[in-house]
């Protein structure tokens, strides 16, 4: 049976072949149907400003796919993709040329070795709530109760300190 898995896409550094970290999300976008994701929503490409010891500004997007595959697979084929864009595990939140991140599957709440899903940090990130909310307005997480759109507007009422 397939299902609704949305995907976050990020990446901050060049690649040879698709240059600038934007062509890199709209390459990795495109590269999702052979790997079995259907592609059946996708945001617009965002530029963010990088979190932590990373240096230069993100593209992030937000993709909703349908696939039959079970959740570990998804993982491993979405791996899979980041190696081959040249992807090395490294410094946590430091420069990347993608990052792939499963948000949510559904209304399903997963643990599995590597995979929390729905994402820990998804309420905590706008730079992933606000391309999702483009993508999935309505989705409800499975957690909070509280709707992509309803969890974005949380966190541009929290103030900042400074």
């Amino acid at each position: 049976m397939d299902e609704t898995i949305l995907i976050a896409l990020g990446s901050n550094r060049r690649h040879g072949r698709h240059g600038a970290p934007a062509g890199v999300v709209a390459a990795a976008i495109a590269a999702l149907g052979a790997l079995g994701l259907h592609v059946i929503g996708q945001s617009r490409v965002w530029t963010t400003a990088p979190i932590g010891p990373g240096s230069r500004c993100y593209a992030n997007a937000v993709v909703a796919v349908r696939t039959p595959l079970p959740l570990a697979e998804v993982l491993a084929r979405l791996q899979a993709l980041e190696r081959d864009f040249g992807r090395r595990r490294g410094q946590r939140w430091g420069d990347r040329v993608l990052d792939l991140d499963i948000l949510a599957a559904g209304a399903r709440v997963v643990a599995l070795p590597g995979l929390a899903v729905p994402h820990p940090e998804l309420p905590r990130r706008r730079f992933v709530l606000d391309p999702l909310v483009e993508v999935a307005p309505a989705w409800r997480h499975p957690k909070l109760g509280l709707t992509a759109r309803q969890l974005r507007a949380r966190l541009a009422r929290v103030r900042r300190p400074g």
